[in-house]
């Protein structure tokens, strides 16, 4: 009962209390007493001191244990409740104070009380949690290959099982001998150092793979995650989506050009046997007018589908600049570049002149379109801007898909081969309107280290 510094307060008194008393009896009354009536000699005070000392210590020892025998047993027990939580084992609680212990004491247990409950409900939170997400794991249909430093597996899901090991389980099997005997463009896009597709031969079948990897850092120590899609069908959907597609925008164009052309052989024709000379002229002209139309077409298609693999070679800025004005009008707006650059001059010059092109397309002024080069760490990024109206959110989904376009002459080209430029570059493209109206579309490098 009481707190714990009148329970000191309290010793403290009762062993000066004591003390006295017993200096008291050896000095005063009855100890000098009984020794005169023996005939002995009066104590000394330092004896009666040294005496007093004597008894004083055992007694106060024992007193001292009896104020202070419940906080040694509940610091006893706190220590086995804290080895038990570092064991991960949070069940352990401590009996309430008997009646008669200081308020600290009932405090400290209501308050451990308190932690063990919260720590036994997260632990079941987390428990759950563990479940779910070892459960989501496991089913996904995403191969998922975790690895240590070590490079040996410590988490595979079903679908990785069943890719590289027939289902068996594959936990601190090392993932290098696992793959070993794989096919090649496998290995290939494992060694890959960014994600990319690749296909191989399964059961005379061959699927298309889209692997991830990742580096990630698990309970302080270094960890792989691989990611590997089977891509096939939905490959397969999207080509065969493409492919309609790409047989609209050509029956639509062909229809376009072939009907006139058809038309005008038929007014040749009969201009021929009425003998009109002069207007047969105009009708050779617009069919060669139309022919050539059409060749253009098919052409954009052609380069679309033949982009070689660039060739990197450092890079001449003011001729790249200079070719660039002479196919397009633009406003400069940013110093040319000072640093180094290596890239395909050739097929960038060709992105960059088709985002030019959209850009004068798109309904701004002229003098608006500007063409801004930045050398931020570790990239190399060409930003085209107009003040044309922008692009909705839906469409700016879609843009850079092969024949997607919102012109109604358009081939749904000319972003899609900027795209395919900038990613066999490793880099890619992207769109943002404007502030104050407008788009801008980056084309984004990666720039090598030895440009530094």
């Amino acid at each position: 009962m009481g707190s714990l510094r009148a329970r000191l307060l309290l010793l403290l008194m009762a062993s000066a209390a004591l003390a006295l008393a017993l200096y008291a009896g050896l000095m005063v009354w009855p100890v000098p007493l009984f020794m005169q009536w023996l005939g002995w000699p009066a104590l000394s005070p330092l004896m009666g001191a040294a005496l007093a000392l004597l008894v004083l210590v055992p007694l106060l020892l024992l007193l001292g244990q009896s104020f202070l025998a419940p906080l040694s047993r509940l610091l006893r027990a706190l220590e086995g409740a804290v080895l038990s939580y570092r064991e991960g084992d949070f069940s352990m609680s401590i009996a309430a104070p008997r009646r008669g212990s200081s308020a600290e004491l009932g405090e400290l247990l209501r308050l451990h009380g308190d932690l063990g409950q919260a720590l036994r409900e997260q632990r079941q939170h987390l428990a759950q949690r563990e479940l779910l997400l070892d459960t989501v794991v496991q089913n996904t249909p995403v191969a998922l290959v975790l690895t240590d430093a070590q490079d040996r597996v410590a988490i595979a899901n079903i679908a990785a099982r069943q890719l590289l090991a027939q289902g068996r389980s594959l936990a601190g099997d090392d993932f290098a001998a696992l793959v070993e005997h794989a096919p090649e463009a496998f290995k290939q896009a494992l060694a890959a150092p960014q994600d990319g597709l690749f296909s191989v031969m399964l059961e005379g079948v061959e699927e298309t793979f889209h692997c991830s990897q990742r580096e990630i850092r698990l309970q302080g120590r270094p960890h792989r995650l691989r990611l590997i899609r089977r891509m096939t069908r939905e490959l397969s959907r999207q080509e065969v989506t493409s492919w309609k597609r790409v047989i609209r925008v050509i029956s639509h164009e062909l229809n376009n050009s072939l009907a006139p052309i058809s038309s005008l052989a038929h007014s040749g024709a009969e201009l021929a046997r009425r003998g009109d000379i002069d207007r047969l002229e105009r009708v050779f002209a617009s069919i060669g007018e139309r022919a050539s139309h059409l060749h253009g077409f098919i052409d954009g298609y052609a380069r679309f589908a033949k982009l070689p693999a660039p060739r990197l070679s450092p890079v001449d800025w003011p001729a790249l600049l200079q070719g660039l004005g002479a196919h397009s009008a633009f406003r400069l707006a940013s110093p040319m570049p000072d640093q180094a650059a290596s890239f395909d001059a050739a097929q960038i010059e060709q992105a960059l002149i088709n985002l030019l092109k959209n850009a004068h397309e798109a309904g701004g002024a002229a003098e608006d379109v500007t063409l801004e080069i930045a050398l931020p760490p570790g990239e190399l990024r060409f930003t085209v801007g107009d003040r044309g109206p922008g692009m909705s959110e839906a469409v700016l989904s879609q843009a850079l898909l092969p024949f997607y376009s919102t012109k109604r002459a358009g081939t749904g080209l000319g972003l899609a081969l900027a795209r395919e430029i900038a990613e066999a570059h490793g880099g890619r493209v992207g769109l943002v309107n404007r502030e104050g109206g407008g788009l801008a579309v980056s084309l984004i490098l990666p720039r090598l280290q030895r440009e530094a």
